[in-house]
């Protein structure tokens, strides 16, 4: 009996070697670093390599791409030497891999989707929008006696960051319009019918103006703003689709921390005076101030996580050159040597050399897809690294873009996030999202 159980034990090892030694070896590896899904542009071409002493049987729909520089849809494919895949056309299909022309090895879903190349940016803008409606940001204490301080607007459950979107039926998004409405209310007996936005929800609710002895005004008991305005950096302009995207992330207010709801906004010129060099512990910061007598560079219709979008008549000046290149997929962006480009005096856009030293795989849109790291002398000398108002700056590599600046690290200013391009481009709605087949006119 025993001697069975250690015959066992030992076939049992040697089964587990062998399919260890199966495993680890390098075909097994290559089988399984071969993609499921691969993503192309039209005209795109790409090489496979992955040494697997294997011939099989592919076919795919030829119309939207060829295998190997073959025009059938049918080919015999040699795995032991690189595989070459041409996009010839958007569409969907399949290249399926057989043994013998009957055993199913390997499937590829194939998405090509129509050429996009874009103007990468790298100058600093100016950004003004005005939101959606009138943004809380806080409650205010009105003085109604002697010993009574009251805040109707807390009264009516209004929260920082809530915004209000109507008035007694009126769409509002100017703070010039609240004392009105207020005033009225208060001697009329009236109280005011709000619709308010809070997150994705929309309410209603009502609110009774008090009369504030100090004042001698009715008020709300409300700090309300309905604009914002700062700098940062503009990422691209696609030239054939008349639009753009900048910072690459999203505007939020200053004291609620939410993000804006744009109901209008513009870019403007923006001219860089000096830089707050970044250090331990402090981003440091661009410092500039729109250009007097600027015209208006473009409108601002989005604000998402990925920054802001919207139409653009024409190529901003002292662009770095004026040239569309390639995008890159998210998937393309490697560890390794790439640049950015962006302004730290003037107007001038420069090229500086980082590393993107981590990139996270996002199938589907997430910020801090990659992990960057300055390392040009002459951009450490000028800044510290990256400073606020750097966000956006484009990242570029091997002559594609790729990405954008969006947010630094505090105790290591010579490091940072960046979001990868596919993102912003989707945002813009120039670009298809996988599994889509059809673009959205913008």
């Amino acid at each position: 009996m025993n001697g069975k159980t250690s015959w066992r034990r030992v076939f049992g090892l040697f089964l587990a070697l062998i399919l260890g030694f199966a495993v680890c070896s390098a075909p097994m590896r290559h089988y399984a670093a071969f993609p499921n899904e691969l993503r192309l542009f039209e005209g795109q071409d790409k090489h496979l390599h992955y040494a697997m002493p294997v011939h099989a049987q592919g076919s795919l729909d030829s119309t939207v791409a060829e295998v190997n520089g073959s025009a059938s849809a049918n080919v015999r494919i040699d795995l032991n030497h690189p595989v070459s895949i041409h996009s010839k056309r958007s569409g969907q299909t399949e290249l399926k891999l057989k043994l013998f022309g009957r055993i199913p090895f390997k499937t590829v879903k194939l998405q090509v989707v129509p050429d996009l190349k874009v103007i990468p940016g790298g100058q600093t803008i100016g950004v003004k929008v005005k939101s959606a409606g009138i943004m809380v940001v806080g409650h205010h204490l009105v003085q109604t006696g002697s010993q009574s301080r009251v805040s109707p607007g807390e009264d009516a459950k209004l929260r920082m960051g809530d915004l209000i979107v109507s008035i007694n039926g009126e769409p509002v998004n100017d703070v010039k319009r609240v004392a009105p409405f207020a005033k009225q209310a208060g001697t009329t007996g009236h109280p005011l019918k709000l619709v308010v936005q809070r997150g994705k929800s929309q309410f209603r609710t009502s609110l009774t103006p008090v009369y504030d002895q100090e004042d001698k005004a009715w008020r709300i008991g409300l700090y309300i703003r309905d604009s914002a305005a700062g700098v940062g950096t503009l990422t691209f302009y696609a030239p054939d689709q008349g639009v753009y995207g900048a910072l690459g992330h999203v505007i939020t207010d200053m004291d609620t921390q939410t993000p804006i709801t744009v109901g209008s906004g513009q870019i403007l010129q923006s001219n860089v005076t000096s830089i707050a060099k970044s250090e331990n512990g402090d981003p440091g910061e661009k410092r500039a101030e729109f250009v007097p007598g600027s015209k208006t560079l473009g409108n601002v219709e989005r604000n998402t996580p990925f920054g802001i979008f919207g139409q653009m008549g024409e190529l901003p000046g002292h662009a770095y050159q004026a040239e569309p290149v390639p995008v890159a997929f998210a998937e393309e962006v490697k560890e390794g040597p790439a640049e950015i480009w962006t302004v730290v005096g003037g107007q001038k856009v420069e090229r500086f050399k980082i590393e993107i030293v981590h990139v996270s795989r996002q199938s589907s849109p997430a910020t801090k897809g990659m992990v960057i790291r300055v390392t040009d002398p002459d951009l450490i000398k000028r800044t510290g690294g990256i400073v606020q108002g750097m966000s956006g700056s484009p990242i570029l590599q091997n002559g594609k873009l790729v990405g954008a600046v969006t947010h630094v690290f505090v105790n290591d200013p010579a490091s940072g996030y960046g979001c990868y391009i596919e993102w912003m481009l989707q945002d813009a709605g120039i670009m298809l999202k996988p599994g889509q087949t059809k673009s959205k006119a913008v």
